[in-house]
């Protein structure tokens, strides 16, 4: 019994190892920045848990950053490999009252295959629609991220010219980041303001975000921002990662609350005033970090960006952008924009 008892454990070793092996060999390690077309912007990461096992994380167009289900690694022919990423969506199914008769689970596939350690490969996404009646399919690239840089000193940052990002008369250097959506954004009392009414009976109208005309590289942003009671928008820098205006006050801590980076960072403190206050932003985006003070409190201080946040306007962070102010959910005004370029060595 004991010798056969060590030969299984061996085989158990033997295994474990090898497994382990594959996993660190497994060119679909780390952080990838997903093209899907026709939709916008997401985000991938494939990593060794602590346990051995693999797992990942994903950011889909729009929304949080959340984990996947599953994540399978496999041999293929002449050495190539293949990756199987699973998600799994819950769907509730109710009766004409609304009361909820069942929930089912649909799985998500994403699969993707490469020969070696590529910066690139192809996704596909097999989604079955949540009425289970038909299968979409869909091409996606994935770019692998660079490592990110070092934190920067920010004692050490100089600084360029300020620009004032909005005059107090017009819209002049701003424009809809979607031209064919609704434009809720306008001018009054020195003051940019969103006002993104619905007509009661009337269809719902798809308002827009605004953008500067202008694309940056790094910087510090100075602007003044007061929401409404349930408000939400947000502050878009490079038009890829939001640091989060919302009416959180009074809430715990959460990486969706108020100068969190949504989803991604939470505050190290809350540094939020109620709804109907002016909330002042002190923010530095400097390589691939970000520093927010909220109301004269340092609530991230000089954390790496790991990738882009739901509503991106494209996958790669590293690319100059716009700031971009969200204005499709709630009323929220905005005021002294300003914005000071980090000059390069």
């Amino acid at each position: 019994m004991k010798k056969h008892l060590m030969i299984v454990t061996g085989a158990a070793v033997l295994a474990a190892s090898a497994i382990l092996s594959w996993a660190q060999s497994n060119p679909f390690l780390g952080r990838w920045a997903l093209t899907i077309p026709e939709a916008g912007a997401g985000w991938l990461e494939i990593k060794e848990a602590s346990g051995g096992y693999l797992d990942g994380s994903i950011l889909w167009v729009s929304g949080s950053v959340v984990p996947v289900d599953s994540v399978i690694l496999n041999e293929g022919s002449q050495g190539s490999q293949s990756l199987t990423v699973v998600r799994i969506h819950h769907v509730d199914r109710k009766d004409a009252d609304g009361n909820i008769l069942r929930t089912q689970r649909y799985p998500e596939l994403l699969m993707g295959s490469m020969t070696d350690s590529a910066d690139s490969f192809t996704l596909t996404r097999i989604s079955p629609n949540q009425n289970g009646k038909g299968i979409k399919t869909t091409q996606i690239q994935a770019e692998r991220m660079p490592p990110i840089p070092p934190a920067p000193n920010l004692k050490n940052l100089k600084f360029g010219e300020p620009v004032e990002l909005f005059n107090g008369d017009n819209l002049d250097g701003w424009r809809l980041t979607n031209p064919n959506d609704v434009n809720g954004w306008f001018a009054k009392d020195g003051l940019l303001v969103c006002d993104p009414k619905q007509e009661r009976g009337k269809p719902r109208k798809s308002y827009g975000n605004l953008r500067t005309d202008a694309e940056f590289e790094d910087f510090n942003l100075t602007l003044k921002a007061k929401i409404e009671k349930g408000g939400n928008s947000g502050i878009y820098l490079r038009g890829v990662c939001e640091v989060q205006v919302a009416d959180t006050y009074g809430r715990p801590l959460n990486s969706h609350n108020m100068g969190g980076l949504y989803s991604r960072i939470t505050p190290a403190v809350a540094a939020e005033r109620p709804a109907g206050e002016w909330q002042e932003f002190d923010i530095t985006l400097c390589n691939q970090h970000v520093t927010v003070i909220l109301n004269g409190e340092k609530v991230i201080d000089n954390k790496p960006v790991e990738g882009c946040t739901g509503g991106a306007l494209w996958a790669d962070i590293s690319r100059p952008g716009p700031l971009y102010l969200q204005g499709d959910h709630t009323g929220v005004m905005y005021k002294d924009i300003k914005l000071r370029p980090i000059l390069k060595d």
